[in-house]
């Protein structure tokens, strides 16, 4: 089999509502804008994935194109170490390991996880939230996602003052004793072109302490830069709230130094940002001997959600993030370009089922978006 051709198309979809994130402060988003490649073969067979990240930052179309077209897809880790170099020429090459999965899982007949190992079983999911909300807001989500069924949720912490996200944490703890709660500060990246004063490790560890007084708190998600490995370690030392990260660290020798110095005790690499599936998969059996908790990022968008999915699955993860927060950010926001979005049942997600990825693509839709 060989790879005759590579695909991008870069879509913007207009979303219902507008979402505020926490990691970009004073910006309103009213679009879902998302990088789609397709990896075209001579057997018939395509794999798709997305580089929603790097939307409309760099176009490096011919770079994939010269290092995949005529290469055999199943040659999956042999690949990867090609496309190496577009670390240093353009966006990582994460999503392209996804769509080489999601190609040999349908040669194959097979969904990803299920080649990897892994079980079809309901994983149990946290409600992810995206925004830095008042007590009231957030109560009444909670409300809605507990009724759901969702044990678990995790709040934003962000900016130079944390205490109005403390505030709204007392405010559900109080109301809900036995929900874990998880905190995400968002401080291990920068986003271009936005102000954000990055916490010192005083300011990490007194969000930390007022963790800890609040109680069930399954971490702390980026107190500090991703790259911090001894500041990291400093405060896991300093503190019983466990300390997470890892989204973005850029390949699986960060997640070897995370573990060397003793800097966290949730891995949590996100296949089309950090690692990829595999490398994925390796993470987690590093976490696995080294006594230490995995549970990836996925907050990206349907494809990307699809392809944690299957990592969750392949590794066992105790957690899967479910990205949720309406009226903005839906299922039907976050998986656009899917058919059907992927729904939480009973507070736990399945991963797909079908060969490969799984999922099928609303290709309509997408020739109708694409501004490529």
């Amino acid at each position: 089999m060989e790879i005759t051709s590579v695909n991008q198309y870069h879509l913007r979809y207009g979303m219902d509502d507008s979402f505020r994130p926490a990691w970009k402060p004073g910006f309103e988003q009213t679009e879902h804008e998302v990088l789609l490649f397709e990896l075209e073969t001579d057997a018939g067979i395509s794999g798709v994935a997305t580089a929603s990240g790097f939307a409309g930052r760099m176009d490096y179309l011919e770079l994939a194109e010269m290092f995949l077209v005529s290469e055999d897809p199943r040659e999956v880790e042999s690949l990867v170490e090609k496309l190496d170099p577009l670390n240093l020429w353009g966006p990582r090459p994460w999503h392209f390991e996804v769509a080489l999965w999601d190609i040999v899982g349908k040669d194959a007949g097979k969904p990803i996880y299920e080649l990897l190992g892994g079980s079809a079983d309901p994983i149990p999911a946290y409600a992810s939230t995206g925004e830095r909300q008042g007590p009231e807001e957030r109560l009444a989500y909670v409300d809605e996602r507990v009724d759901e069924g969702f044990e678990a949720v995790k709040l934003r912490c962000h900016g130079d003052d944390p205490s109005p996200d403390l505030d709204v944490a007392r405010r559900i703890r109080e109301a809900y004793p036995d929900l874990t709660l998880m905190m995400d500060a968002n401080m291990g990246w920068s986003v271009p072109m936005v102000d954000v004063e990055k916490w010192s490790f005083d300011d990490a560890l007194s969000v930390a302490r007022e963790l800890e007084d609040i109680g069930n708190v399954g971490w702390l998600e980026e107190p500090l830069d991703r790259r911090n490995y001894e500041g990291l370690a400093r405060l896991r030392e300093a503190t019983d709230v466990p300390i997470a990260g890892g989204e973005f660290n850029n390949g699986i020798h960060h997640f070897r130094e995370f573990i060397k110095q003793g800097s966290l005790d949730v891995l949590q690499p996100d296949a089309v940002l950090a690692t990829g599936i595999k490398g994925g998969t390796k993470v987690a059996a590093m976490a696995d001997t080294h006594g230490l908790e995995f549970a990836p990022h996925t907050w990206n968008d349907g494809l990307g959600f699809a392809a944690n999915l299957h990592l969750l699955a392949a590794t066992g993860a105790r957690w899967c993030e479910y990205p949720l927060d309406p009226p903005g950010w839906t299922p039907e926001a976050r998986d656009f370009l899917l058919e059907e979005p992927i729904l939480a049942e009973n507070g736990a997600v399945s991963p797909p089922d079908g060969p490969g990825l799984g999922v099928e693509l609303d290709w309509d839709l997408i020739e109708e978006l694409d501004a490529s």
